[in-house]
């Protein structure tokens, strides 16, 4: 949960900022709509967003671990 929580909480975060300044409808790869509707491209981006939070969460509690041999000590 270290890891889980506060990447879900940046991802919720990330997913209110992006989506209030892009519209799903207009996201354009090579000249190509991405998904028919808008809540495909809201959860396709919250899990990325997720992810790459999750991602940061782990390193640095990977980092700390490594430095005292046990996180947070």
């Amino acid at each position: 949960m270290a890891i889980a929580w506060p990447g879900f909480l940046v991802a919720c975060l990330l997913e209110l900022l992006v989506f209030a300044l892009v519209d799903p409808q207009d996201v354009r790869w090579m000249g190509h709509q991405l998904m028919s509707s808008r809540e495909a491209v809201y959860t396709l981006t919250f899990f990325v967003f997720w992810a790459a939070a999750m991602l940061s969460s782990a390193l640095t509690y990977l980092l700390s671990a490594g430095l005292s041999g046990r996180p947070w000590d």
